[in-house]
């Protein structure tokens, strides 16, 4: 993350970002002053495809929770076919991926592997970290505009598979569709265009989608895939060649293919990690900062940090 722009308010010298919204004066609480700015806010979100909320007085989950469906007009959606382990609080309101502290999530739109995602989002940090932590942002645009021209058209001519193989290395099944019955999980699978085979308790599941998305109010074109976190040169350094060579390719906990599953080379992945990486910025946590995104518009991810961070994530607008 050596190339990370960090982008802060500079007031010495008369830069400001405006996509940070300093509401430190109000003297509401955080609920008050958003059921009073519903437009507003929005607005701000349609124009740049986020916004970062700086200074409402906030004081628990719960509230945050009605901050979220007061500015998106309706319940927060419930997190299902999940890739990373988080903990689900009250009123669909969840921890940020459990991943340790030493550890980089890549850029990514969520649940853009599947057929269904959020088109908003909100954060709402609880705890900064002491160091680090920050949740980086890339605009899903540009990093489609800026993608090597051959590797950018083959991903938009076959699309990617996405393979999982649930079990002991990943998340088990049960967590990942929250629920304990096959039965369930098939009827989920069929419903979604999701191939899934058995190996006794052990299930795998294959799902074709689009590698880039028109957004349905700008009619852009976003970079919308998440080909570069599921292939298997993303698991780090040695382990992905000892994974590959002890338990097979077939076998791995994840892995992402070509639509018509040939292999992506490690050097495609590269090139789209590279292009993320040049594109990403970020805001360091403050505490109740709430940061708002447009999910088709722009990835998130999440920095390497040293001591306790607590950011809280809720999710609406269902589309696919």
């Amino acid at each position: 993350m050596d190339q990370l722009l960090s982008v802060k308010m500079d007031t010495n010298s008369g830069v400001i970002d405006h996509r940070i919204h300093d509401l430190s004066s109000e003297k509401q609480s955080g609920l008050a002053w958003i059921k009073n700015h519903i437009d507003e806010v929005n607005q701000w979100v349609n124009k740049d495809g986020f916004a970062l909320l700086r200074g409402l007085n906030i004081v628990s989950s719960n509230q945050f929770s009605s901050i979220l469906e007061t500015i998106f007009g309706e319940p927060l959606s419930q997190y299902m076919y999940r890739s990373s382990p988080r903990t689900a609080l009250k009123n669909n309101i969840y921890t940020t991926t459990e991943y340790h502290a030493d550890q980089v999530i890549l850029q990514h739109n969520e649940n853009a592997y599947s057929n269904k995602w959020p088109m908003r989002m909100g954060f709402f940090c609880v705890i900064p970290a002491k160091s680090g932590g920050d949740t980086p942002l890339a605009d899903s645009r540009e990093v489609y505009n800026n993608l090597p021209l051959e590797i950018r058209d083959k991903f938009e001519r076959l699309g990617v598979m996405y393979v999982r193989n649930y079990g002991d290395i990943d998340l088990p099944w049960q967590e990942v569709f929250q629920t304990d019955s096959k039965c369930e999980v098939e009827a989920y699978c069929d419903a979604n265009q999701i191939e899934y085979q058995w190996y006794e308790n052990r299930l795998q599941t294959r799902q074709r989608r689009p590698a880039v998305a028109k957004h349905p109010q700008t009619g852009e074109k976003v970079w919308f895939n998440q080909a570069h976190l599921f292939h298997a040169s993303s698991i780090d350094g040695q382990t992905s060649d000892f994974m590959r060579t002890s338990i097979g390719e077939e076998n791995l906990p994840r892995n992402a293919y070509y639509g018509d599953g040939s292999v992506i080379s490690d050097e495609e992945i590269h090139a789209i990690n590279q292009v993320y990486k040049d594109l990403t910025f970020s805001y360091p946590w403050q505490r109740n900062d709430i940061l708002l995104l447009d999910n088709m518009l722009f990835t998130h991810g999440r920095q390497a940090y040293s001591g306790v961070r607590k950011v809280l994530v809720g999710m609406a607008k269902i589309v696919g």
